[in-house]
């Protein structure tokens, strides 16, 4: 075997393992009946369920322990400024310790910070981001916890929640039109690639299953 043909490789050891996550903008509500927006990128599907990864002590998974549903909005790679100016924020009043040393400062109205809107959701109570392209709405089924020293970059641990999705609302100009289908030319989502953001790039091709 020729080993000039295949590039150099060597074991490294990167801070985080986001390796092309689509960004979600997680809606749920607070006790008081507002709404808190958690923008995450640990996320797979399978068939119309979701499984989502939260650090633990945020205001978003404490409602969703206690709400048991959500609605996960997809960000467009046009939202990226949005997601950003909200990505230091927590909807805790209290901002927990490990998160004030980052940096992080309590926001109580994300949607005016990320300069977005909202619209009411059909099924579940809270609502969604006008501006994403696919918005969610979603009731939780299973939630497994993990402790805290199963993560070194949250004091909290973090939660493995599994989701249904109820309903999907997609913006027109990403269907394809007079079919159920999300068309992937047009959609562009927002991806969180080891901590930069960035869009789907050119199209590659699809896969044999691909029904449009």
């Amino acid at each position: 075997m020729d080993m000039h043909r295949f590039p150099d490789t060597r074991v490294i050891h990167p801070s985080i393992l986001y390796f092309g996550t689509p960004v979600v903008l997680i809606t749920t509500r607070n006790r008081d009946g507002s709404t808190n927006i958690t923008p995450m990128s640990s996320a797979w599907a399978l068939a119309d369920r979701i499984v989502i990864g939260l650090s633990g002590g945020g205001q978003g998974l404490a409602n969703l322990r206690r709400e048991r549903e959500c609605v996960l909005n997809l960000a467009g790679e046009d939202m990226h400024r949005g997601v950003e100016r909200i990505a230091p924020t927590t909807g805790k009043a209290t901002v927990p310790p490990w998160k004030q040393a980052i940096g992080y400062r309590h926001e109580a109205d994300k949607f005016a910070l990320g300069g977005w809107h909202e619209l009411p959701s059909l099924t579940v109570r809270p609502p969604r981001i006008m501006e994403c392209p696919l918005q969610l709405e979603a009731q939780v089924l299973l939630e497994v916890e993990r402790p805290l020293e199963a993560w070194r970059d949250s004091a909290g641990g973090y939660a493995i929640i599994e989701l249904e999705v109820l309903h999907v609302h997609a913006h027109e100009n990403v269907t394809v039109p007079g079919t159920q289908h999300v068309d992937p030319q047009r959609y562009r989502p927002l991806f969180y690639l080891f901590r930069h953001y960035v869009g789907p790039g050119k199209p590659l091709g699809r896969t044999f299953k691909a029904e449009v």
